[in-house]
């Protein structure tokens, strides 16, 4: 209620300023423990989730609030895109609210403080409980962007519930490239050699386009079974157009939001039957109520992720659809999450 009646002064405001104003009214919270496991309580990689509602990639770039994430009822949040080097990320505007569509188009272009300052707050906050993935990227101009991810592999992993790594963002150019079955082996290899160089076992995801062809999607599947990949994040958002009433659906960027939720269903059902079941898949991309996340369990999703829906919803939106995913999974006679998982 409090954000439905905030909610006008914020969209009076531009959208990267509304959302610093978030990220500050979300530092002022006063800590609260992270939600207690129960009967949505769900096991991916080895990590036991209380919930399967949390935060997507994007929102808390720099690692700023994962602490009042956790504290308002998500049950993980994911930190990030981090690189190993400050940058500013691309001119703005970069960032466009399309209130009629209920959507975002974003062109940040991996803008953050960088891996020193993000690894100086998670360390402050060692031994607190909850779930906080650290999603990893390259610098714009890096030289060799796989020795990118490497460096903040190592320098992450210790300080990880688990490690995402991004090569799905369309604002990053040659980024997607990386999704190349050849350059996508050599990057894991890198990853995963960086983080027994730090001492971890953190689990290493992988967030990935809804923009894949048929060929792409069973080489990733063939990669994430052969590397024991701790999960598949299915999706970024797309540089697809659907039909769109707003003014900014021109802009360049990643479309995200619910124009994007059936095209992120399905590439979350294509990766369940690539992979046999054999890798956990996280789905986001679209999902604003119970009802959408219950689909994505049924699609083959053992965790969801929202980003954009907290943007017209509010923060308090990942309690909601944890209460009503609890009377949806009760409704059509399941005892756990993992039990509904890839059932439609």
């Amino acid at each position: 209620m409090l954000f439905r009646l905030i909610r006008p002064a914020v969209f009076a405001l531009d959208s990267e300023t509304g959302h610093r104003l978030a990220l500050r009214a979300l530092a002022a919270l006063p800590a609260r423990a992270p939600a207690p496991a129960g009967p949505l309580r769900v096991e991916v990689a080895g990590l036991v989730f209380p919930n399967p509602v949390g935060v997507a990639a994007g929102f808390d770039k720099d690692a700023e609030v994962p602490d009042a994430l956790l504290g308002l009822g998500f049950g993980f949040t994911e930190v990030g895109s981090i690189t190993p080097l400050p940058q500013a990320g691309n001119p703005k505007p970069r960032l466009f609210r399309l209130v009629e569509d209920r959507a975002v188009i974003n062109r940040m272009g991996f803008n953050n403080g960088g891996g020193a300052a993000a690894l100086a707050r998670l360390q402050a906050r060692a031994g607190r409980a909850g779930i906080v993935g650290v999603n990893i990227g390259a610098n714009k101009d890096s030289a060799d962007r796989i020795a990118d991810y490497a460096v903040m592999a190592r320098m992450m992993a210790a300080h990880a519930s688990y490690l995402c790594v991004n090569i799905s963002s369309p604002n990053t150019p040659g980024l997607r490239a990386l999704q190349d079955e050849s350059a996508l082996t050599g990057l894991i290899d890198a990853v995963v050699a960086a983080r027994a160089e730090a001492g971890s076992a953190a689990p290493i995801f992988l967030k990935v386009a809804p923009d894949l062809e048929p060929a792409d999607i069973d080489a990733i599947a063939r990669i994430a079974i052969d590397k024991r990949l701790g999960a598949l994040v299915v999706s970024n958002t797309t540089i697809a157009r659907p039909a769109l009433r707003s003014h900014h659906a021109g802009e360049t960027g990643g479309l995200s939001g619910a124009p994007l939720r059936m095209l992120a269903t399905q590439r979350l059902r294509d990766f369940r039957k690539a992979t046999g079941g054999a890798v956990p898949l996280v789905g986001v991309g679209g999902i604003a109520t119970a009802e959408h996340a219950w689909e994505r369990i049924r699609a083959g999703a053992s965790l969801v992720q929202l980003y954009s829906a907290m943007v017209y919803e509010g923060p308090g939106l990942g309690a909601r659809i944890a209460r009503g995913l609890e009377g949806l999974m009760r409704r059509d006679g399941f005892t756990s999450i993992a039990e509904a998982v890839g059932s439609e």
